[in-house]
């Protein structure tokens, strides 16, 4: 913001300016101001304006004052509305008056919103201006906005979106980037007669994810509730029901740990899909993002907000985890492979051991520090650990291995995809597996959900399922962290004003 020692003598000024415009009788906030068009519908209706053209033609706008120039007799200002578009408008003294020029300069400051009504005009120099013939105020503002050779910290932008929004064109047009996506996933869904559905946020019982959940208390029902990790297990509930495909945009909760790549609350999407299986969840998921960089960027080729541009476009890679993992530690490692002998890989590797980690999870921690960085071009990487997988069918010929895999762009995970597990006794066997590491002091492992397995018991078809993170996706489109794609991301508050 403005410099600390200017902020509290800059914040006493403009609310003197508002005590002001309440004792002459005015308001610095009425409900309403006048507004015929906007500052977009103007530019579009007259950029043909010749130099120095009247056009008789008397419209209201509205915006927020940005740039301010008094003078004399002729008075110049700025004016931005919400989508970036910005206008001149023109005080002069001989349309106005003298009282109402004399407010203008004295009450409006930089960062108010304002009504101007005037004749729509091209400058001297060719500006298309509006020249007032009288104005009101919207909205004053109390806070000064951020001086131009001092923009705000990425730290203060994420904490002041609202000001990020005024001042910098890039966190306007990311916002706007969203629902872009959003209405390009449920087109692609659509079009392949995917149902979309709502389930609960709030569960009995978490599940669906290795994640450690937000827990919370229901005064009506008298019982611990769970935010959800995952929709995973309403998600295939449908599926038993015969919507066999669906698809949810949902809100997820995951208490544990937040860095450029990671949220407590986050956008997902998950989907499920009866008849199918992982091969034609990666199907779906390369069609839903490469039509969603279509819809952005007009091509496959995504570019990035620091100008480096990813092609997403043609066939994607898929290599093996376990091929991964021995590639990038010198030796043969498999599914098989013996807990002793990946934690000496570990301890190699520099690797920082929780005896917590059982096998699965412990190649899992290998292939993330030899090879993820590596995987910038957009990468399948294929066949989990079964032991990390409680929810997937094993894979149908390699031992020891889950037919999952996670899409890897820019050496990140955005998505994860399954052939799931449909057989109701084994995945009995693996959840009470689940629930005997929860019991173990595992906080991510999930419960025994009884309702989910006689769910199952009515018979669940074999189906592919896929989870890809909405934020994630905004990453990989932008290049941007985690905390610009998300509006207002959790941060933890500050003592103080900024």
């Amino acid at each position: 913001m403005a410099d600390e020692d200017d902020l509290p003598e800059q914040l006493r000024i403009r609310r003197e300016k508002r005590a002001a415009i309440l004792n002459r009788g005015a308001q610095p906030y009425p409900v309403s101001v006048p507004r015929t068009t906007s500052l977009s519908e103007i530019r579009a209706k007259h950029k043909d304006l010749a130099i120095d053209v009247s056009t008789g033609i008397i419209e209201s706008v509205t915006g927020r004052v940005i740039f301010k120039r008094d003078t004399g007799k002729l008075c110049f200002a700025n004016l931005r509305e919400g989508d970036g578009t910005e206008l001149q408008a023109m005080f002069s003294l001989d349309k106005i008056g003298e009282e109402q020029l004399e407010i203008w300069k004295s009450e409006i400051d930089l960062g108010d919103i304002v009504s101007v009504t005037g004749e729509v005009i091209t400058s001297k120099r060719g500006e298309l201006s509006i020249l007032a013939n009288s104005f009101l105020l919207a909205a004053k503002s109390l806070r000064p906005l951020p001086v131009e050779h001092k923009p705000l910290s990425e730290e203060s932008r994420v904490r002041m979106r609202y000001v990020d929004l005024i001042v910098r064109p890039e966190a306007r047009s990311n916002a706007r980037l969203r629902p872009t996506v959003m209405a390009s996933l449920r087109n692609t869904f659509s079009s392949r007669n995917f149902l979309e559905v709502e389930t609960p946020m709030l569960q009995v019982m978490h599940g669906g994810a290795a994640a450690r959940p937000f827990k919370t208390f229901s005064n009506a029902y008298e019982m611990d509730l769970f935010l959800r990790i995952a929709p995973e297990l309403y998600l295939k509930r449908c599926v038993v029901g015969g919507l066999e495909k669906v698809y949810e945009i949902n809100r997820n909760f995951r208490n544990e740990g937040a860095d450029s790549s990671h949220s407590p609350e986050f956008a997902m999407i998950e989907t499920y899909e009866a008849f199918g299986d992982w091969n034609t969840m990666a199907e779906l998921t390369k069609t839903l993002i490469q039509d969603a960089a279509k819809e952005v960027f007009g091509s496959y080729v995504v570019k990035h907000y620091d100008g480096r541009e990813i092609d997403l476009g043609g066939k994607w890679s898929e290599i093996s985890l376990y091929d991964a993992i021995s590639e990038g530690v010198g030796e043969k490692v498999t599914a098989l492979t013996t807990y002793d002998e990946l934690k000496k890989i570990a301890s190699k590797l520099g690797i920082k051991i929780d005896p917590k980690w059982i096998t699965g999870k412990l190649a899992e921690e290998i292939f993330e520090h030899v090879a993820k960085d590596k995987l910038t071009k957009p990468t399948f990487v294929r066949g989990f650990p079964i032991d990390t997988s409680p929810l997937v069918r094993a894979h149908r010929e390699i031992a020891g291995v889950a037919e999952k895999w996670d899409l890897y762009i820019e050496g990140f995970e955005l998505a994860t995809g399954y052939s799931e597990l449909v057989d109701p006794v084994i995945q009995r066997e693996r959840l009470v597996e689940q629930s005997k590491l929860g019991a173990g002091g595992d906080l991510e492992a999930m419960g025994l959900d009884e309702d989910f397995l006689k769910a199952m018991e009515y018979g669940m078809p074999p189906m592919g399922g896929m989870g890809m993170g909405v934020d994630r996706l905004l990453m990989a489109l932008t290049g941007l962290g985690i905390r610009e794609t998300i509006l207002f991301p959790l941060v933890k508050p500050t003592s103080g004003d900024e």
